[in-house]
């Protein structure tokens, strides 16, 4: 193989949002990633039947050791494009450090390997979440947020989120954006970019799961909604592989909202 061909990494590969991101790259070099090699196996198999070029590696990315496997496996079969962070877990999992450690510290685990790869032109786009905008901010948890690594950070952040799991969840979306911030200028001075995408209320398994626990919420969200819809994997899919592209070649250490507008309404609704 090539050692010079352009990789995009999809974390969460097998996951909604994963698989319409990794069809989007129809004409590039594929690696997904999840946490089961089951489910990595079977998404790119489905995947090369539709004549992609894909491979795939599991990963369990609060995992130190096996991200560095990941970042090994990406160099070994050519040099990165793009990591596209979408593993992740909601609130629907009622355990507030597995919520901190898997949407948040592994994010940090992602960007500091997948750094040391990282050439001119090499991109890492983040998946947040539009709820990470609803948490105003605030100098003592956003601190916790930045350096969610720290000892203290889990306990800090905590006090803050009343036992609750989705809270949790949102806290921990935001910390993704303050990661793009803080690392946006080691990655530039490599010519790479770090970028944050924030999904609103996207149809996928998870979201779909979101809807049958909380039907009326999400009814209500959705007519709140200036494009009186929800989102579509593919809605994000598109703007992730806009950011991977020469086309964002000037766009980083920000956050893109892909929610149809309605973080706004929600933010009125209090």
């Amino acid at each position: 193989m090539n050692s010079q061909t352009k990789k995009i990494v999809i974390t969460g590969g097998a996951g909604g949002i994963g698989q319409a991101c990794a069809r989007s790259f129809k004409n590039q070099s594929i690696i997904l990633t999840d946490y089961s090699q089951e489910m990595v196996d079977k998404s790119v198999a489905t995947l090369k039947k539709e004549g992609f070029d894909v491979s795939g590696i599991a990963c369990d990315i609060t995992n130190k050791s096996d991200v560095e496997k990941l970042t090994k496996f990406v160099s070994v079969n050519g040099t990165l494009k793009a990591l596209i962070h979408t593993a992740g877990v909601s609130g629907t999992v009622t355990d507030l450090k597995k919520v901190f450690t898997i949407d948040l510290v592994a994010t940090e685990y992602l960007i500091d390997a997948f750094y040391k790869i990282a050439t001119t032109d090499s991109v890492a786009v983040l998946l947040s979440s539009m709820m990470a905008h609803v948490v105003p901010a605030n100098e003592v948890y956003d601190d916790a947020l930045t350096n969610p690594q720290e000892e203290n950070s889990f306990d800090t952040v905590s006090k803050f989120v009343d036992g609750s799991s989705d809270t949790m969840y949102n806290f921990s979306k935001r910390g993704v954006q303050l990661l793009t911030q803080k690392h946006m200028g080691k990655w530039g001075a490599k010519g790479a970019r770090i970028v944050s995408v924030s999904p609103g209320v996207i149809e996928t398994p998870m979201g779909l799961k979101a809807a049958e626990e909380h039907p009326e919420r999400m009814e209500n969200i959705k007519q709140a909604t200036p494009l009186k819809r929800n989102g579509q994997p593919e809605d994000v899919a598109d703007v992730v592989n806009f950011l991977t592209s020469d086309a964002a070649r000037f766009i980083t250490g920000t956050d893109i909202l892909v929610d149809g507008g309605v973080i706004h309404n929600i933010k009125k609704m209090g």
